[in-house]
């Protein structure tokens, strides 16, 4: 097998696949990229079981073949090579070639018959999305990771549907670390009549890989086959492993009634939590929320450091309100908001938080709070 590659045609996609095969593991094979040397260009597959990748690029083939090699070598040694034209050549027993005509490397490849089968796409049926609007999704949900201890399915895993909204379809992500939840809505592209036909969890760590391997422009195809998620775009595509399980009803939390709405500015609300945030410690992570005559006040204690409190002028006219928040979940909430007026709504001290954009309601944090 030999052929010679453009550096700018496949460096970025040997970056983003990094976060799939180029962790360390007992099992080498699942460290390496598999290529096939085709008539027509080069076909890439990656896996580390869960998540799989595929993506097809143009290369000058001399002669078909395929190899597996190292996935972080094969990425170091295009991101610093000296010219766009790399000449990749299969000797024998598996060692590969790479260079030109003044640098060289030798390395050590494994047998490609040993390399796992990474799913293909056939005739299933799929969704339209804007790619950056799944991107978003991805991203305004990605900090909803689970602890290790935590088995429960619905934590391992992100829930993704589909809806009908006034005649229009939507697709709906939600994510929840246990503490918080995440709903993100966007709609489908218009000439897009299909909706899933269930509701499935997604592995989280599959799904935030996907994040950087989206290209955020053009449309993205989105289909469910042999309890895998397939996503499309352009010359390349991912399956991610679907996860046994059901996601709880959250239709209560997600709408709560008879909630005190309170209108802030999203940065400074933000920074008067970052500053209120400089004392917290794993041991130390709440501070109180004070609702009372027209006032927010936050205070932070920490015995082991000291205390700190701030105020903020707010409409809030109603009885006295004292509760306890992580201001880690508020900040995280509100750097993926994009407005720039948030409104937060609060029952009691007993009820969650929910956090949105005055306008824009396509994402919602749902915040527990913590016992004073």
């Amino acid at each position: 097998m030999k052929f010679t590659l453009k550096k700018s045609k496949i460096l970025d996609t040997l970056a983003k696949i990094q976060g799939i095969a180029g962790k360390k593991t007992s099992n080498a094979i699942i460290s390496c990229v598999l290529i096939k040397a085709l008539e027509d260009g080069l076909k890439i597959y990656v896996t580390d079981y869960e998540t799989g990748f595929i993506g097809f690029y143009p290369a000058e083939v001399e002669s078909e073949g395929a190899i597996a090699i190292n996935a972080r070598k094969l990425y170091e040694i295009v991101r610093d090579f000296p010219t766009e034209d790399i000449l990749v050549n299969e000797v024998e027993n598996f060692w590969i070639e790479i260079g030109n005509y003044n640098v060289q490397y030798h390395l050590v490849g494994m047998n490609p018959a040993s390399f796992p089968e990474v799913p293909e796409i056939e005739n299933i049926p799929f969704i339209e999305v804007e790619s950056r609007n799944f991107k978003k999704m991805i991203d305004k949900t990605s900090m909803m990771t689970a602890s290790v201890e935590d088995k429960r399915p619905h934590v391992l895993g992100v829930c993704l549907e589909t809806m009908q909204k006034e005649d229009e379809s939507w697709i709906r992500i939600i994510s929840t670390d246990g503490n918080r939840l995440a709903k993100v809505d966007y709609p489908c592209i218009n000439e897009s009549a299909l909706t899933l036909d269930k509701t499935v969890l997604v592995q989280k760590k599959g799904f935030n890989e996907l994040s950087k391997i989206i290209i955020p422009q053009g449309k993205l195809f989105i289909g469910i086959m042999d309890n895998k998620l397939f996503i499309k775009q352009q010359q390349e595509t991912v399956s991610i492993q679907l996860i046994n399980g059901t996601f709880p009803d959250v239709s209560d939390i997600l709408f709560i009634k008879d909630a005190r709405q309170i209108i802030l500015n999203k940065q400074l609300f933000m920074m008067m939590l970052k500053r209120m945030s400089i004392f917290s410690t794993e041991d130390y992570k709440g501070v109180i929320f004070n609702f009372n005559d027209d006032k927010m006040i936050i205070t932070s204690t920490n015995p082991e450091l000291g205390e700190s409190k701030e105020e903020m002028f707010i409409v809030y006219p109603d009885n006295p309100m004292e509760v306890a928040f992580n201001p880690r979940y508020f900040v995280e909430s509100l750097s993926v908001i994009e407005e720039d007026q948030v409104v937060i709504s609060i029952v009691s001290d007993q009820m969650p938080c929910l956090i949105e954009g005055e306008k824009d309601k396509s994402y919602l944090c749902v915040i527990m709070p913590m016992k004073i």
